[in-house]
């Protein structure tokens, strides 16, 4: 029995002085021009995706997540900080987004992969290794008005993200808690609206 287990710690040790070798010989391309082994893919999707389902588990959406008024301030986050890497009804991904790896996802079905609880964990705290940077500094009512935005983008045309980003400039802009309100400068990713045949 004492053979078995000193053979297994001998392994372990050598798993872990090989890894360590394999960390410090600097092979592993970090650069965001090279991809992932198909297995560090995996890992990272699998920890980070396990990871957001635990985070967000206690997190409960607040009633009225399909107000109109919300969905009008979550447009506003949405194209003023979230189009230029995600991309949006009619409107591309910006350059930044073609230099990252992983790509950012189009958010267009983010609904449907995760629960409104989980997009705002997602939205507040971002998420590491993806260039996906945290709101925190944001509102939580903010960060909830984008929730419910992606809650509704998934039946939103071209036109729709046009008039509500439009409807959301006639506004103003949201009262941000430092007292700034988002100009139309905040604004240039949004497409111009295409008259109706």
């Amino acid at each position: 029995m004492r053979n078995v287990i000193a053979s297994l710690l001998v392994a372990g040790l050598f798993v872990v002085l090989a890894g360590l070798a394999f960390i410090y010989s600097g092979l592993y391309d970090v650069s965001a021009t090279g991809h992932h082994w198909g297995v560090t893919r995996w890992a990272l999707e699998t920890a980070r995706t396990r990871s957001i389902e635990a985070h967000a588990a206690g997190i409960e959406a607040p009633p009225g997540l399909g107000d109109p008024a919300k969905i009008l301030m979550g447009v506003e986050h949405f194209a003023a900080h979230c189009a230029v890497c995600h991309g949006a009804p009619g409107v591309p991904k910006g350059d930044i987004a073609a230099g990252l790896d992983p790509q950012p996802p189009d958010l267009s079905h983010a609904s449907n992969r995760y629960t409104p609880s989980e997009l705002f964990w997602i939205v507040k705290n971002g998420l590491k290794m993806t260039g996906m940077p945290a709101w925190s500094d944001h509102s939580d009512e903010e960060l909830w008005a984008t929730v419910a935005f992606l809650e509704r983008l998934p039946g939103i045309s071209e036109q729709d993200y046009a008039k509500l980003v439009m409807a959301s400039l006639a506004q103003g802009g949201h009262h941000h808690p430092d007292g700034a309100d988002h100009d139309a400068a905040h604004f240039a990713v949004v497409p111009t609206p295409q008259p109706k045949p």
